[in-house]
């Protein structure tokens, strides 16, 4: 049986882990298992950190609202360009 860290499992179990990520997680530090494990975990975890600051943040509505900007900038540029060109043309005519 391969050997783990007890006290990174218990201290991973202690912030929530689940039981099989963190006993696999301590034994790949240990050296008992393949260390791809342990990045594989770091990077989920990593994922899951940023989704909840952004979501603290405001991320999604914050999105969305500067989206609607955008929208709406993007529309009164192409309206001024239309009508710049109604008065160039209504000037060649």
């Amino acid at each position: 049986m391969a050997k783990r860290d007890n006290d990174l499992f218990d201290s991973l179990r202690a912030r929530g882990v689940r039981k099989k990520v963190a006993d696999r997680v301590a034994k790949s530090v240990n050296g008992a298992a393949k260390p791809k494990v342990a990045r594989r975990a770091v990077s989920d975890l990593s994922t899951v950190v940023a989704e909840i600051q952004d979501r603290i943040q405001g991320g999604p509505e914050k999105r969305r609202a500067a989206a609607k900007k955008a929208a709406r900038t993007r529309k009164r540029k192409a309206q001024r360009r239309s009508d710049a060109a109604k008065r160039a043309a209504r000037t060649r005519a």
